[in-house]
């Protein structure tokens, strides 16, 4: 491709990756074989000096951006360099180019129009992992969106990208945001051009809600004003639409009956992580990224799934009524303890064949409270049994009357499997944002000998724990690089060691992948 300009010596210019409000992004080649993407700012800098407002801001806001990778992080994308371009004096954020389709394009055909809730909970970690461990430096990111976040080819994993407009004033925020902005991701506060901690968990759960109903809560019919200015009044005015019943009608026509089953049995914690995220008000949401983190990791052993099964017509309202039964019993037998009072002799209430006995006030008054414990029990197990996992009466995910009975045979036959416990890992945070977190610790003074002949390893940043040498035996638990402990490697095999470490918790065995590592010997 031929060069639009020179952007600083030695980044050779390859053309426009995409263009937006924010500005642009190139595809640069250092010199060498070394890729990069440039986001290149719209406002021109004029002046290389403090006596600049803009450049002077801009300065300062890279300073921050640099925090981002003095620790590595397998999930958010390397800030190479930044400047100024010397043609047209704009500011640039040199970063890591990444290979690899962004989520616009796998929500787009050949792809599905909606993830499977195996891959919604694996992005939903890795992306509040990569926002957490921005938040944990001051840094606030501000344009979370589909086409910000990639799938990394070589490693796997889904990196967060673009942060071009942290290092916008405010000014230049509002004027971005009113005219050229992703309007169905921003947060309702955005509209006045604030941005929180909160703004970017807001984004993350219209994300979120995407993948998962296959289409943003509030779409923008086309780029006009009036339209640009429905969706942010619906962001801060409207409720959300029924996510289950967008998920339903977006699942695919070439999946099997079975699969769509299946992949309609959601964890209730994860509809419920999607509603705090898109509350309106920031203050109801997760206060940042590193407590929308943890509650991800909390939910190994707590999550239950929503099943969704053929409900036939009306079956809610008559457990509706029988409730209701119950409740007026429970009322009656509360006028009639009143009426005690007034009227001690009840033998009037029994059928007059009967030979008629006093009864005393007090073994009156204990069968009435037996009768009321007893329909007080059944009222609270018509309801258990409502909210069961596996039972055909959550109301928040009924089929409709239309479906065959080829499908509730099948439904029959479901099984709902409970999630494998996780253990929770706390990302170190700065002081004043992590006061109250716990770290995973190695049992202090524990340096391991290298035995000669064997590699031995450090940790990046995070070193998932494998069953077997392979990705699909990976575990829910992981270590971090807070102790800088030596890793001996015992076995290897391709891409793979395996390690035996005492650990607070007992010894850890298992395979751990070198791309998480980093050789220490030679």
């Amino acid at each position: 491709m031929a060069k639009v300009f020179t952007i600083t010596e030695g980044l050779e210019n390859l053309g426009a990756l995409k263009t937006g409000g924010q500005g642009s992004v190139y595809k640069g080649k250092r010199l060498g074989e070394i890729f990069s993407a440039i986001k290149i700012l719209p406002t021109p800098i004029y002046s290389e000096s403090s006596t600049d407002k803009n450049y002077a801001s801009f300065q300062n806001e890279v300073q921050k951006l640099k925090k981002v990778n003095e620790k590595p992080n397998p999930h958010v994308v390397r800030i190479l360099n930044a400047g100024i371009t010397e043609s047209g004096n704009l500011p640039f954020i040199e970063m890591e180019y990444i290979e690899g389709p962004d989520l616009s394009e796998l929500l787009k055909p050949p792809h599905d129009p909606v993830f499977s809730i195996k891959e919604i909970i694996k992005l939903s970690e890795q992306l509040a992992h990569a926002i957490a461990h921005c938040h944990q430096v001051g840094i606030k990111h501000g344009d979370i969106k589909t086409n910000n976040v990639k799938f990394n080819n070589h490693t796997g994993n889904y990196m967060l990208l673009d942060f071009g407009l942290s290092v916008m004033t405010d000014e230049q925020r509002r004027t971005s945001f009113r005219h050229a902005g992703a309007i169905e991701f921003m947060a309702p506060e955005q509209n006045e051009g604030l941005m929180l901690f909160e703004t970017d968990v807001y984004s993350f759960g219209v994300i979120i809600f995407e993948l998962f109903a296959g289409s943003v809560p509030f779409p923008l019919k086309d780029n006009g004003e009036t339209s640009r200015n429905a969706v942010m009044i619906a962001h801060m005015e409207t409720d959300l639409p029924d996510m289950l019943n967008l998920r339903r009608n977006a699942l695919p026509g070439s999946w099997t009956e079975e699969k769509k089953i299946k992949e309609m049995q959601v964890p209730h914690w994860l509809i419920e992580m999607i509603h705090t995220c898109l509350e309106k008000a920031p203050a109801n949401r997760f206060q940042n990224g590193i407590k929308l983190y943890n509650f991800i990791c909390d939910q190994g052993s707590t999550a239950k799934a929503i099943k969704v099964n053929k409900i036939p017509a009306g079956i809610d309202d008559k457990y509706k009524q029988a409730l209701e039964a119950k409740d007026a019993e429970l009322e009656r037998l509360r006028i009639i303890i009143k009426q005690k009072d007034d009227a001690p002799d009840y033998n009037s209430y029994y059928n007059n064949s009967f030979p008629k006995k006093k009864v005393s006030r007090s073994a009156f008054v204990i069968l009435l409270l037996i009768t009321l414990g007893l329909a007080g029990y059944e009222a609270y197990t018509i309801i258990e049994k409502n909210n069961a996992p596996g039972n055909n009466l959550n109301q928040s995910a009924i089929l409709s009357n239309t479906d065959s009975a080829a499908l509730q045979k099948k439904l029959d036959s479901v099984v709902v499997k409970k999630p494998v416990s996780r253990e929770k890992i706390i990302i170190p945070a700065e002081e004043k944002v992590n006061e109250d977190t716990t770290v995973y610790t190695m049992p202090a003074g524990d340096e391991t000998v290298t035995p000669a002949g064997k590699s031995v390893y450090k940790i990046n940043t995070i070193a998932h724990l494998y069953d077997k040498p392979d990705d699909f035996s990976r575990r829910n638990n992981f270590l971090t690089y807070k102790d800088g402990l030596n890793i001996t490697a015992m076995d290897e095999s391709g891409d793979y060691i395996y390690t035996e470490l005492q650990t607070n918790s007992g010894l850890i065995k298992g395979w751990l992948k070198k791309s998480d590592l980093r050789r220490v010997n030679e």
